[in-house]
């Protein structure tokens, strides 16, 4: 039997046993089993499309047609989405430009994705009276600011017509509307249960195939390159330490694998509260750990860290938090430092390891050159960075610069200017969050937990990202992290204009009305 198809025989048997698990759970939290089934068999149809196909083009046209189809039937657009988002690698191809240019664009399934499924959810929301018109708020002019930033600047340097196809398709599907429909299409807490669970079931999927690879030394997408006649430049095999393999799943890299599962993490914390049952969301955070882990990746172990002690100090028991988590350090640290075990696992530990430091040296390095590169051209950048003299001293042995650090990449392309819209974005993103919650007189209820999640997340993400580069599944996330981050200010700011209680207005729960007889 070839590899791909024995690999889809395991990824079947590791996701039905995962969906079987999370199906009461979320079901009774956010989706309704007609929702559920009908993801999880799409999910199914997708992964066996890919694997069967033997053909790019022939898995295109079946997943468009797959997608149209389920995405006609959806409610909440994003929440399928977030489902399937996992559910193959973004292996991708150009569409041919039959003579007239040499392509017309990029296809992958991230693409795809948006295009079938965010596309007609954003011809929709546009239309819909409360949704207001677009630009108004502050976030809204950065991210345009930034993406007309980056139009002007390719024009200078490219061909107008790979501008338009950079700057304008590219910018619009791939940063545009995932922002856009997030930050519009949840009104209420039931929309972002769903959407947050849809994620989170995803990811846990995702978790389960990457524990498998790192025990079981196989990477279970590798195959799938020649199986449908394409090039993809990932999904390579990569080890940290002595035969240590670095899970990657459909992620395609095991930075973004741990990215996706860090940021999944963040996301729990979101359902702990309205899971009935304790010991379901622990297995299910424990399964999540378990794949970070399995990447081998410490910028999303540093993410992650970060998400938690944010969390805590944003919470209603800030004190009582951090004492747990002080007394849980000193009776582990003790075990890390007195075990071969623990010292294992200090060794993989960014600052204090000793495993893989010249990554470290390398990331220094890129630092140093690339702040000296942009103060070259400290205000708008400039496109062509990557020819330079000094970057050409990053070449490593694969020939290749690679630029692990998405902050310096868009300073190095758009200068100090775009780094500023880049950033002051997110920030006001954040500080939206953050002035929301503060607004809630309940700290222990479920519209302030939600505000809490999605800040803390968002702050582990800007961590994150300082420690890798904008690829495969990374940028589609945040910017719809963000999107969220702005749909909870615009649903906070809605209960305010209506004099209601944000957690009467948004429960997503219609009040009962009881008459009494006679």
């Amino acid at each position: 039997m070839p590899e791909h198809l024995k690999a889809l025989v395991v990824i079947l048997i590791l996701a039905t046993t995962v969906f079987a698990f999370a199906k009461a759970p979320a079901c009774a939290l956010a989706f309704t089993s007609g929702d559920f089934a009908r993801r999880r068999n799409l999910w199914f149809a997708i992964t066996f499309t890919v694997f069967l196909a033997h053909n790019f083009w022939i898995y295109v046209f079946f997943v468009v047609a797959l997608l149209l189809i389920a995405q006609s039937r959806e409610t909440n657009k994003l929440a399928m989405f977030f489902f399937v988002l996992f559910a193959v690698p973004a292996i991708d191809a150009q569409i041919t430009g039959l003579g007239i240019i040499a392509h017309f664009f990029t296809i992958d399934y991230i693409r795809l994705l948006t295009l079938t499924v965010l596309l007609p959810a954003f011809l929709s929301l546009r239309k819909q009276p409360d949704n207001g018109q677009f630009g108004r708020l502050l976030p809204d002019k950065l991210i345009v600011g930034y993406v007309v930033l980056n139009f002007l600047l390719m024009l200078t340097v490219s061909t107008f017509t790979n501008t338009l196809r950079h700057g304008v398709f590219y910018a619009f599907i791939d940063i545009f509307l995932p922002y856009y429909v997030a930050s519009r299409s949840l009104k209420n807490l039931q929309g972002y249960r769903d959407a947050m669970m849809a994620f989170g079931v995803a990811a846990l999927v995702l978790s389960a195939i990457a524990a498998f690879e790192f025990a079981r030394h196989w990477l279970l997408y590798s195959s799938l390159n020649d199986a449908l006649g394409a090039r993809w430049g990932y999904g390579n095999y990569m080890e940290r330490g002595a035969g240590s393999l670095r899970a990657q799943g459909s992620a395609g890299q095991p930075i973004a694998l741990g990215y996706v599962l860090a940021v999944a993490a963040g996301l729990f914390q979101y359902l702990k509260k309205s899971v009935s049952n304790s010991s379901i969301w622990n297995f299910g955070m424990l399964l999540l750990v378990l794949g970070l882990i399995a990447s081998v990746s410490r910028g999303p172990w540093m993410g992650a860290v970060a998400m938690l002690v944010a969390f805590l100090a944003t919470g209603a028991s800030a004190v009582r938090g951090y004492a747990k988590l002080g007394l849980l350090g000193v009776i582990v640290l003790p075990v890390l430092l007195a075990t071969s075990a623990g010292e294992k696992i200090v060794a993989y530990l960014p600052f204090f390891g000793s495993i893989d430091s010249l990554a470290i040296t390398y990331r220094q390095r890129l630092l140093e050159i690339s702040v000296q590169v942009i103060l070259q051209n400290p205000f708008f950048g400039a496109f062509d960075y990557i020819y330079s003299s000094a970057m050409q001293e990053l070449k490593q042995g694969e020939g290749i610069i690679d630029l692990v650090n998405t902050y310096l990449s868009v300073g190095l392309g758009s200068g100090l200017i775009g780094l500023a819209l880049f950033l002051g974005f997110f920030a006001a993103v954040a500080i939206g969050i953050f002035n929301g919650m503060r607004t809630l007189a309940d700290r222990n209820g479920e519209l302030y937990l939600l505000g809490q999640t999605l800040f803390t997340t968002l702050l582990g993400i800007l961590v994150i990202i300082a420690t890798v580069s904008s690829i495969t599944i990374i940028p589609v996330i945040y910017w719809s992290m963000a999107g969220l981050g702005v749909g909870y200010t615009r649903m906070l700011a809605f209960a305010k204009e209506s004099s209601k209680s944000p957690e009467a207005a948004h429960s997503g729960f219609r009040p009962v009305v009881t008459k009494k007889n006679g």
